[in-house]
């Protein structure tokens, strides 16, 4: 079951309630591109929302054939069984403020070992989410679930090419650990760089991301770049 702390704070958000709201008045299927539209937001902030509203299991994500032809779509719509809470509630920055200087008491061999930590994490979550579908993915699918995967740590991700090799951009505007970067803005950003990396590598083989920006160092938000190899 979600903690209630995830689901209540997840739902702070207005447009995402409203997303929610809207989902479940209508009870049908809803694309990225008809929540952007409805809400008049981008569509890669609406995937943001909708994949956070799918993380705490209140609205679902499959794949679904369109009749055009093509590649089915993702769709999303409410879910059936509803939102449980429970009590009392537990707070995860208890965990955070313990671990944190923790890890940085220890030095380079906690960074080293934390490094390792987080990448085997990504690597698995990923792999989780691909066997959750049973078909061969495109391009475009698993730019799709690298997305949902990467949302939850705060990034949005976009693809560019250049000199015919594309080129995975992860930009966060606004970093879940905000509170605690004035202290451990290294170890927050490895453990962030190396959890992407697992994604990526359990996606497209071996790749490593480069910090192009950093909200620390005067830039309006922290981004990556991944260059993929060339086939």
């Amino acid at each position: 079951m979600v903690h209630p702390l995830k689901i209540t704070n997840t739902l702070a958000d207005e447009t995402r309630f409203k997303i929610y709201e809207h989902l479940l008045t209508y009870k049908h299927a809803f694309t990225v591109q008809m929540i952007a539209d409805h809400f008049h937001i981008h569509p890669n902030v609406a995937r943001l929302h909708l994949t956070k509203l799918v993380d705490i299991q209140v609205i679902t994500a499959e794949f679904e054939k369109t009749g055009k032809g093509g590649r089915p779509g993702r769709v999303y719509r409410a879910s059936e069984t509803g939102v449980q809470l429970s009590f009392p509630k537990r707070d995860d920055s208890i965990l955070l403020n313990i671990l944190l200087p923790l890890i940085e008491t220890f030095g380079k061999e906690a960074y080293e070992k934390g490094r390792k930590v987080a990448y085997t994490a990504g690597v698995q979550d990923m792999k989780n989410t691909l066997q959750q579908h049973k078909r061969t993915l495109s391009f475009e699918d698993q730019c799709e679930l690298l997305a949902l995967q990467s949302a939850l740590i705060g990034y949005i991700p976009s693809v560019t090419e250049e000199n015919q090799q594309k080129v995975i951009q992860f930009t966060i505007f606004n970093c879940p650990f905000q509170n605690y970067l004035a202290e451990y803005a290294t170890l927050i950003c490895e453990l962030h760089e190396a959890y992407i990396n697992g994604l990526v590598k359990e996606l497209f083989g071996e790749a490593r991301p480069v910090q192009t920006k950093h909200m620390l160092k005067d830039c309006a938000n922290c981004q990556y770049e991944i260059y993929l190899p060339k086939k």
